[in-house]
């Protein structure tokens, strides 16, 4: 949670092809740290202290990226894979170093959408499960711009299937 843990890095990608990407490594704010969370995506507290940039700096080139990445006339959209986790990271941190935050005050869940769509139980929106249909045996690498760009991956499949599901009537 964002009381207690910092957000480590931001990647982001547009929808479209090819990708517009953005990604910042940040400096940890608190001390508390989980070491398996570390050993999972392989920023070290100690890396980011020196290389990562300071909260409000990353989040401000964030801020700005979404500007110029998002025409002036549409609304961006936080899309994720597990939205509600990813999201109270990024709410929490646009609010408290940005003044307030460009995506509003909603996000879009894929897992939730999938879940949806395909009429499945909750248990088979795992990465696992979604990632096997859309794209086969790629596993998260836990690096937040890759996992993002999978994840747009995996949404414009989700609607390309409705969208064909709505021509055929299935």
């Amino acid at each position: 949670n964002p009381g207690s843990y910092s957000l480590l890095s931001i990647g982001a990608c547009t929808l479209q092809r090819p990708h517009l990407t953005f990604y910042v490594e940040i400096q940890p704010i608190h001390d508390t740290f989980l070491p398996e969370a570390y050993g999972i995506h392989g920023l070290s507290p100690e890396y980011l202290r020196e290389y990562g940039l300071p909260p409000s700096i990353a989040i401000k080139q964030f801020a700005d990226w979404i500007g110029t990445a998002v025409p002036s006339r549409e609304r961006p959209i936080f899309i994720a894979f597990n939205a509600p986790f990813d999201w109270m990271f990024i709410c929490d941190y646009f609010h408290r170093f940005h003044g307030h935050n460009p995506f509003g005050h909603s996000a879009m869940d894929i897992k939730a959408l999938y879940m949806g769509i395909v009429g499945c139980d909750w248990d088979e929106t795992s990465w696992s499960h979604v990632s096997q249909r859309y794209i086969g045996d790629h596993q998260l690498t836990h690096n937040a711009l890759s996992d993002a760009i999978d994840q747009a991956e995996i949404l414009l499949h989700i609607l390309e299937e409705e969208r064909q599901s709505e021509y055929t009537g299935e």
